[in-house]
């Protein structure tokens, strides 16, 4: 009888053993497959985002009207929000050489956004509020268009920026 018993131990412990491996290699594919980028902290700036769909939800909503120095007050609205976006931007040290593009071509558009509304103001005091067509005001209302159209292409590139991962993150699993 002891030579029937001593069989049944050895074969208890490997069970035991070979149940302790799989649950070991169980907990360690679990841990694998856990450790992604998908569980680390959130890096789309929250505050920025905010900013930027304020951006462009005044920039969607464009001028109401057709004559360009009605729409002043909205370009300066976008432009309030979009130097509060870039320097958000500056703070967080995400600024690249598409966002200093952009930044530029709304600074030269606003520039020739005003001159133009200025020379249609001071060209057709009068005779621009009879003909819509005059000259000076068609300029301004292009000026204005390439304003709005700068206003974009920063919007596209501080969003590309916001939601491009910081340098160094995992984005593939380990």
């Amino acid at each position: 009888m002891t030579a029937s018993r001593t069989p049944r131990p050895r074969l208890r412990t490997a069970t035991v053993r070979s149940l302790a491996l799989a649950a070991c290699l169980a907990a360690a594919a679990a841990l694998t497959a856990g450790c992604r980028d998908d569980t680390a902290p959130a890096w789309e700036y929250p505050r920025l985002a905010a900013t930027l769909n304020s951006l462009s939800a005044a920039l969607a909503q464009g001028c109401a009207t057709p004559d360009p120095g009605q729409c002043a007050a909205g370009l300066d609205r976008l432009d309030t929000l979009a130097r509060r976006a870039f320097t958000e931007v500056l703070d967080h040290r995400l600024l690249d050489q598409a966002c200093l593009t952009a930044e530029s071509e709304v600074r030269r558009a606003r520039t020739l956004r005003l001159a133009a509304t200025a020379t249609a103001t001071a060209q057709a005091q009068g005779q621009a509020r009879q003909d819509p067509r005059h000259p000076a005001l068609e300029q301004a209302r292009r000026a204005v268009a390439a304003e709005q159209a700068a206003y974009r292409r920063l919007l596209a590139a501080l969003e590309k920026v916001r939601t491009a991962p910081p340098p160094g993150a995992q984005t593939q699993p380990l």
